[in-house]
């Protein structure tokens, strides 16, 4: 054995083979970035599609609280530009940036971030997709970006705005904040509702029709409520640390409805907890309808034993090669012996079933 020349030399992370990581790939690409700003005018609320971020200095220079909407991650530059004019420091753009993030509440200065993930089912309801979606709440300005852009930025909490009399004012950011992570997290009810109705028809199919393939889609249903609740695990203390602070922009109604927002959070983790529960009795009633199926045929074969070791024992006695044997002699000793054995056969059957050892427990029931 030797070693190769120049195997203990260090060098370079550039002078070796390959190249450094980079990011994930994502299939279909990124999605396309678009730029939209809600101004908060006396007169109601007014919706503005830009083109870039030039567009933005009229907006500012208005002095009119703002609420900047980013949707789709593949201009990068375009979305730092745009957070270079609205002014957001560059330890806040990476958080927002890059994905996917933990979820998180952070105060920071006379800032609030929010990281969360929408969460929705694919093609079927064993996988879940999760979009980024970042918040920052300034002074006068609310940003949101969002990873996977919809027909529109959040249309429901859009047009319950526009409706609003008196419209909103610069006071009411804070609200807006609270009510676009409730909206996400509301749409956590759904998915977990679902998946308990699921398990409840797995549960009961595992009882009529035991298959493995059960067993594989609760172990799919318990990974996405893993995901689930890695969702809600992280906020239930952030908020917490988040009610603690002096957070001058967060009014009276803002703080109350974070405080709001902390049993709900605490009621998704409830619910994921009694899922996982329900994931466990999925899991049981498949072990127990096997082990009933086995018992079944377990019995089935000690019956078929039963029957059959008598009528065995008699043929094994007159199966024996003795002189004496008086039986031998007998002109209807075979057709005596049949008959005996079928009378034998008929009364172990009868007191069998007497005693309820035919009846299939198994059976589907309707």
């Amino acid at each position: 054995m030797r070693i190769d020349p120049g195997s203990l030399r260090s060098r370079r992370l550039t002078e070796r083979p390959g190249d450094l990581p980079s990011q994930l790939f994502i299939h279909g690409g990124r999605a396309p970035t678009r730029l939209s700003v809600l101004c908060f005018q006396p007169t109601g609320i007014e919706e503005v599609e830009l083109a870039g971020a030039r567009d933005l200095e009229p907006l500012l220079s208005g002095g009119l609280p703002l609420w900047v909407r980013l949707q789709g991650l593949a201009d990068t530059t375009l979305i730092r530009t745009v957070f270079d004019t609205l002014g957001v420091p560059a330890h806040m753009q990476a958080p927002l940036l890059e994905h996917p993030q933990r979820p998180r509440v952070d105060s920071i200065g006379d800032a609030v971030l929010t990281v969360l993930h929408r969460l929705s089912f694919s093609e079927t309801p064993d996988r879940l997709i999760a979009e980024q979606v970042g918040f920052l709440l300034l002074p006068d300005l609310l940003i949101s970006l969002e990873e996977v852009p919809s027909a529109g930025s959040f249309p429901q909490l859009t047009q319950w705005l526009r409706c609003l009399d008196p419209a909103p004012t610069r006071d009411d950011l804070d609200d807006i904040l609270h009510f676009l992570i409730d909206e996400l997290l509301d749409g956590l009810f759904p998915l977990l509702e679902h998946l308990a109705e699921l398990l409840e028809q797995l549960e009961e199919a595992a009882l009529l029709r035991p298959k493995p393939r059960l067993l594989s889609r609760t172990y799919q249903i318990r990974s996405s409520l893993r995901d689930i609740r890695g969702q809600v695990w992280p906020l239930r203390h952030q908020l917490m640390v988040l009610l603690r602070q002096t957070q001058r922009l967060l009014g009276p109604d803002a703080l109350h409805g974070f405080q709001d927002m902390e049993q709900r959070v605490i009621l998704i983790f409830e619910a994921c907890e009694l899922i996982r529960h329900q994931c466990d009795s999925v899991t049981e009633a498949y072990m127990a309808s096997i082990s009933n199926r086995m018992n079944q045929v377990m019995k089935t074969l000690t019956i078929v034993s039963t029957i059959f070791a008598p009528l065995t024992f008699i043929a094994g006695i007159y199966g024996m090669n003795f002189v004496n044997m008086p039986e031998l002699h007998l002109k209807y000793g075979y057709g005596i012996v049949l008959v005996f054995m079928v009378l034998v056969a008929l009364v172990q059957s009868y007191w069998l079933w007497r005693r309820g050892w035919f009846q299939d427990w198994t059976a589907p029931r309707h």
